[in-house]
């Protein structure tokens, strides 16, 4: 016999029971993936972080060599003159080989002295150029000046080429290194910052270029697309959430609305080739189109969230403005709109960072261009930061590919800090209902 203190479970306890430790497992279970699928994520995320980093953060310095150089008045002014046309045309180049010359006097042969030269970039004569046309009293003087080393003794500074490597399956040879290891050892090479990459345009050369005129068009390129789609996409939101009757054709709207958030952002560009290019004859390669474009890519996104942001405003706003004798108008814009505006620009931020990252629209229209030019307008040609990207990633030269990743990283910089404006508008003015 049971005894009187054991009680006797009922079956549909049991059964009870049973049940809500299969649901409280399969709760667990649901946890522990979710926590994996974030986990893969952020390691993913760390894994492209660090890759892109460790390639890109040697181009924020470059490689200078210190030399003697001698302004030498016959090879820069002739004439003593001091005219500013004649300056500007002299021979710098052949000032950088003299001090060359001078700090490698054993080199005769007119081979090794080819390989000599190139020890030192082709910009650094330009460098000289500046530095006489700004103060032309140095001429027949000598100066002690940092100039710039050529990609491939960049590379071979950084350590991105192997000096063990054989000799011609490199692009720098032995006796070059050999005049590096001179220079290194007498304290004349040094990496400062590189400066160039943030105040220079394109170049053919990786060791001079920058992307300073890649931000400029950038910057003007969403200076164009903001004007264009917040003003639009905020009245298009307004009207058909506040003003439009519910009928066929605003179900329609909506519909046609939701769908151009999903179209490839290729097919904007073909609409920006075709018509803004083709038919109105707008300047190819300039911000203009290219804010245009983006502005078109980027309006869906606004109406979305802008809808979003006002619907989530309490009808009894609206109903206590309009017991107060508002009309309608005046709801919307004094008392809803306000309350709506932090969503509505969390919307536009997440747009915009959407914007400044596309590249396949500018593609269509011609900003894939070389330009060395810096912007001064939205007509002017000009390229973005993704545009640079692809550009020097598909550029043989070692030198381009820190670069090509140092540009991502400052690409990734700006679409981190627009995100992360959106998420700080949201937490400071939304409000809770």
């Amino acid at each position: 016999m049971n005894s009187p203190q054991q009680k006797t479970v009922n079956p549909t306890t049991q059964k009870i029971r049973a049940g809500l430790k299969k649901r409280y497992a399969a709760e667990r279970r649901f946890q522990l993936y979710g926590m994996a699928g974030i986990s893969i994520a952020v390691i993913a995320l760390l894994i492209l972080f660090v890759t892109i980093g460790s390639k890109g953060y040697t181009a924020f310095v470059q490689t200078h060599v210190e030399l003697e150089v001698f302004f030498d008045e016959q090879i820069i002014d002739p004439s003593g003159e001091r005219k500013m046309k004649e300056l500007s045309r002299a021979n710098y180049a052949g000032v950088v080989k003299a001090s060359l010359r001078a700090r490698f006097p054993e080199v005769k042969n007119r081979r090794d002295k080819r390989q000599l030269y190139g020890l030192i970039s082709t910009g650094a004569a330009f460098d000289l150029r500046e530095m006489v046309m700004t103060d032309p009293s140095i001429i027949g003087t000598t100066r002690t000046i940092k100039l710039i080393a050529s990609d491939d003794v960049d590379m071979l500074i950084k350590g991105h080429i192997n000096r063990d490597t054989e000799e011609s399956a490199r692009p720098i040879k032995d006796k070059q290194i050999a005049w590096i290891d001179q220079l290194e050892e007498a304290g004349a090479v040094s990496m400062p910052f590189n400066e160039r990459l943030f105040s220079r345009g394109d170049s053919r050369e990786p060791e001079l270029a920058g992307i300073w005129g890649a931000i400029v068009g950038s910057f003007y390129t969403m200076l164009v697309t903001l004007a264009l789609s917040f003003p639009l996409g905020v009245a298009a939101a307004i009207y058909l959430e506040e003003f439009a009757h519910k009928s066929k054709l605003a179900a329609l709207i909506e519909v046609n609305i939701n769908n151009l958030a999903a179209v490839p952002s290729i097919v904007f560009g073909l609409l920006g080739l075709a018509v803004f290019l083709n038919f109105f004859q707008m300047p190819r390669s300039a911000p203009l189109v290219g804010g245009v474009v983006l502005a078109l890519m980027t309006f869906p996104t606004i109406i979305i969230a802008g809808r979003a942001a006002l619907k989530s405003v309490p009808p009894s706003i609206r109903e206590a403005a309009a017991g107060l004798g508002a009309s309608r108008t005046q709801v919307v814009f004094h008392h809803v709109l306000p309350l709506a505006m932090p969503g509505i620009l969390t919307g536009t931020i997440i747009g915009m960072a959407r914007a400044v990252g596309e590249t396949a629209p500018l593609l269509m229209i011609g900003m894939v261009a070389f330009i060395v030019d810096i912007p001064q307008g939205v007509t002017d040609p000009a390229s973005v930061l993704p545009v640079q990207v692809y550009l020097w990633a598909d550029a043989p030269e070692r030198a381009f590919v820190e670069r090509t990743s140092a540009t991502t990283m400052v690409l990734l910089g700006f679409l981190i800090a627009m995100n992360a404006a959106a998420v700080m508008l949201r937490k400071k003015f939304e409000r809770r209902w």
